[in-house]
């Protein structure tokens, strides 16, 4: 009893595979139903491709149907090859010496076309009878997309049939585990991240098709960035060296056979390193433009922020979020350290600080006592000329050091330089003692001759003092918190610009 389900089984299963398979043709040619000898023309006359008008006897439903399919033949040493096979229906009239078959490529409008004559004998014969025609010789390629058109012969002004249609791709088992085309898109590879190469496995390439591969940027399209190979059909198994300069997500391996409008294939085996789309930060003096340009298409947006506490998460400036499309830049901006550039996805997101380097010079805010000794005086430490604003404001209890209510809002007026040795004069604010003193009270600076600038701010100020020196430890911008190689989406990697 088991044994006979398991035949059951497999007979069903062997009918189910046979019912999916292409159907295979073992020549290439046409027929013609009701017994009738159809010859092919074997010339296309440029006449046909002038349409005259349908005589008034004729119906101009004369064509009757149109069916695509498609068929496979295949020889014993290359492999197997497809076909498009066309069928149409045509009411037989006298004026009608037979039909026309164009297949037109979609990818690079290359047109073929076959025509069959009926003789006349026969259409007087079987006058108003319908007449099926089969076309069996479109050859195709893989995962094509085809415009096929279906006329007359003469060709009869109205009387058309179009249709579209796409080729079954290296996807369907059938296609991919016989079609030469499909073979180069199952070649092995393996990435050697310290030579920076993708090695190839070139096997034995059965069906005689060369292919070709090379490494390129996948775009709308993949752009190339290195050597195109091709790989001989009958070029002895080894290995294809491709070198790349860069791990990028868009960066991948292309294959595709060595035929017109061949399918290509591509596989990213980097689509998972990130890290190198965020590098690409630049900054140039002369415009104080801070700028970044994706490497590969990127889905989401970019923005500034900065850090008002080690401790805190990364503020967002306002008005500052681009979408990360193409070229982003920000200008002019403050070059302080707490000022990044934060890099949200799907997938999280990632701070870079550029001006966490030496080279960048940063303003400092320092508070000591006024000499009128009822006063503090607020003293901006920059080596150039610049305007800063100053103000007093409550800080917040869920964030210490954000204010959210100003007191007291003053601008100063440029540092005055001295042409004659360049030295820069500070510039300050005093502010009354009884204002800035105070458990809650915190005074706030940044630049205002920049669009984009990061404030510093000094809370819970020692009324006390009798002298606060200029290197007070308040007056130090805050550092940026270390990475503790906790989630990877907050940990801050100080990278060169």
């Amino acid at each position: 009893m088991q044994v006979g389900r398991a035949l059951a089984l497999l007979a069903l299963t062997w009918s189910t595979f046979q019912s999916l398979a292409i159907p295979r043709v073992t020549e290439c040619g046409l027929s013609c139903s009701q017994g009738i000898a159809c010859k092919r023309l074997m010339k296309r006359s440029i006449w046909n491709s002038f349409c005259r008008q349908p005589p008034k006897s004729m119906s101009r439903s004369v064509l009757g149907a149109l069916t695509l399919s498609t068929a496979m033949k295949c020889g014993p040493r290359d492999g197997c090859s497809l076909l498009l096979r066309v069928r149409a229906t045509v009411t037989l009239h006298e004026s009608l010496r037979g039909l026309e078959a164009c297949s037109m490529s979609l990818g690079t409008q290359e047109t073929h076309c076959h025509s069959v004559l009926v003789p006349r004998a026969s259409r007087q014969l079987h006058l108003g009878q319908q007449l099926q025609v089969d076309f069996d010789c479109f050859e195709v390629h893989v995962a094509q997309s085809l415009y096929v058109t279906l006329r007359t012969v003469p060709q009869l002004c109205g009387v058309q049939l179009d249709q579209q249609y796409h080729v079954e791709g290296c996807g369907d088992e059938d296609v991919g585990r016989n079609v030469p085309d499909c073979f180069a898109q199952k070649l092995p590879y393996w990435v050697d991240r310290s030579h920076k190469v993708v090695l190839v496995q070139v096997p034995e390439a059965p069906g005689g098709t060369d292919y070709y591969l090379r490494l390129c940027l996948k775009w709308f399209t993949c752009e190339d960035v290195g050597q195109l190979v091709q790989v001989s059909a009958n070029s002895i198994p080894g290995m294809v060296s491709l070198p790349y300069s860069q791990e990028l997500p868009c960066l991948c391996l292309e294959s595709w056979p060595a035929t017109p409008d061949a399918v290509r294939t591509q596989i990213c085996p980097f689509k998972n390193d990130t890290e190198a789309l965020w590098e690409a930060v630049h900054y140039h003096p002369g415009r104080q433009a801070l700028s970044w340009e994706p490497a590969c298409p990127v889905s989401g947006h970019v923005s500034l922020c900065w850090y008002p506490d080690p401790g805190a998460h990364c503020q967002e400036l306002q008005h500052s979020q681009r979408p990360a499309q193409g070229r982003v830049q920000y200008s002019p901006v403050d070059t302080q350290p707490q000022l990044c550039l934060k890099f949200s996805t799907s997938r999280g997101f990632w701070v870079r600080c550029p001006f966490q380097q030496p080279r960048f010079p940063a303003w400092k805010m320092v508070v000591r006592p006024a000499p009128s000794g009822t006063h503090l005086r607020v003293t901006f430490l920059w080596p150039g000329p610049a305007r800063f604003q100053v103000c007093l404001c409550h800080r917040r209890k869920t964030w210490p050091l954000a204010c959210h209510q100003t007191l007291q809002d003053t601008t100063l007026s440029p540092a005055s330089v001295s042409r004659a040795d360049l030295t820069v004069d500070p510039a300050f604010v005093d502010i009354p003692r009884d204002e800035a003193c105070g458990p809650d009270i915190c005074i706030q600076g940044w630049r205002a001759d920049v669009r984009f600038s990061v404030p510093q701010q000094l809370c819970d100020i020692p009324c006390t003092w009798s002298r606060l020196p200029l290197d007070n430890p308040l007056a130090q911008p805050p550092s940026l918190p270390e990475d503790k190689g906790l989630d990877p989406a907050r940990q801050l990697l100080e990278r060169r610009v």
